[in-house]
């Protein structure tokens, strides 16, 4: 899958809005606001339940790597997730 149909994907699920449980969360990290070198994936069974979290990392922006970006839009598929949410915004690591 190409770089573009993957975000689009994702981004259509986002827009959707909430619609319960089970739910997953896309956070991007950097050094810097403008270079998300990792991607962390929250995933929600239940509200209160545990959140399991794998994280996938990059050389370049995560969110221009066709193969992550690929692999999360897989990893929604197959959760059956009913919401997924994406934190647009870069939070830097210290």
């Amino acid at each position: 899958m190409n770089l573009d149909k993957s975000k689009k994907r994702i981004a259509k699920r986002v827009k959707s809005g909430f619609h319960g449980y089970p739910k997953l969360s896309l956070t991007y990290y950097g050094e810097t606001t403008a270079w998300a070198n990792e991607v962390e994936v929250s995933f929600t069974l239940e509200e209160g339940a545990d959140v399991q979290i794998q994280s996938f990392s990059s050389e370049g922006d995560a969110r221009s790597d066709e193969v992550i970006q690929t692999t999360l839009v897989k990893v929604i598929e197959r959760s059956n997730v009913k919401t997924v949410e994406e934190h647009t915004e870069v939070l830097v690591r210290m």
